[in-house]
């Protein structure tokens, strides 16, 4: 009795049936072919899947635009890095062209419809810092300079020690600022001229353009102007005018202390990751705050 209950449930065998018990015979999809009759292919001991985990993004998708993958979204899923990703970092060709960061990053990023250039500098960071501790170990040991008597030594960074700086926090303490909830936008008024700036976190294609503009006036042999470049890339209009043209030329004949008060809020009301450690020199004795520097040890540790 009990063996033709068995037998009348759906996808139950017949032992006793001349057709062989197959996937297919079971009601299952059939086998991929390149495991189908190989029998180390279906157990083997070596398979390794990377775990993946879910990184804090500073922006908490606030700033990305609707229809965006992270737009809303508080976290980002990764992988852990593997050889795979080492090769990648170690490739000369791409080493060259300067883009193996953002192939790496791009490798371990598991939704592939976020691009690398897209992601605003602070969510790039924390996702950075992650793959980094991951990869190989919290402990960051590079070569420093002292701010008080310029030496340079070797001092270890611990990479876990850092916290994530949403902009929000400095809100009541910034005169004249204030971040649209609708547009997302970060507007500071200015003391002495008294525009007002909308400006947008810059994501890894400004980092791009900004390097290139740089890297072209130093070729030129022309005076560099990192600070109004990057203030140009951040900056979405200046007392409701977008005309580019305008902006930059308003740009260059900011007084300086109007210059000194947007950057600074920008740079507080920006989100980011907060790597700001306490730094002992050996050779002076001097204290204080400094952020953690991204150097070639970073990802090509001497071990």
């Amino acid at each position: 009795m009990s063996q033709r209950k068995n037998e009348d449930r759906i996808g139950s065998p017949n032992l006793d049936s001349d057709v062989p018990v197959t996937p297919e015979t079971m009601g299952m999809p059939p086998m991929p072919p390149n495991m189908a009759g190989n029998p180390q292919m279906q157990s083997n001991p070596l398979t390794f899947v990377a775990p993946t985990e879910f990184v804090v993004l500073p922006s908490a998708g606030r700033f990305y635009a609707q229809g965006h993958p992270l737009s809303g979204q508080e976290v980002i899923e990764v992988r852990h890095m593997t050889a795979k990703e080492e090769d990648i970092l170690t490739s000369q060709s791409l080493l060259k062209k300067g883009v193996a960061l953002d192939r790496f990053l791009q490798s371990l990023i598991v939704d592939k419809r976020i691009r690398t250039d897209d992601l605003l500098v602070g969510d790039k960071n924390a996702v950075l810092v992650n793959a980094r501790v991951n990869g190989y170990g919290a402990e960051y040991d590079t070569s420093v300079t002292c701010p008080s008597c310029q030496a340079n030594s070797r001092f270890q960074f611990d990479l876990e020690d850092n916290s994530v700086q949403t902009g929000l926090e400095f809100i009541d303490e910034l005169e004249g600022v204030n971040i649209d909830q609708t547009t997302g936008l970060i507007n500071i008024s200015l003391p002495v001229t008294g525009w007002k700036f909308e400006c947008k976190p810059m994501t890894g294609r400004d980092e791009k353009t900004l390097t290139k503009a740089v890297e072209a006036r130093r070729k030129r042999k022309l005076p560099e102007d990192m600070l109004s470049q990057q203030i140009s890339l951040f900056t979405v209009s200046i007392s409701g005018v977008t005309d580019r043209a305008q902006i930059q030329e308003a740009i260059k004949s900011l007084p300086a202390r109007d210059s000194r008060h947007l950057r600074q809020s920008y740079q507080k009301l920006t989100p980011n990751l907060d790597l700001t450690q306490s730094f002992e020199c050996s050779e002076c004795g001097h204290v204080g705050d400094m952020e953690v520097p991204f150097t070639t040890d970073f990802f090509w540790p001497k071990q």
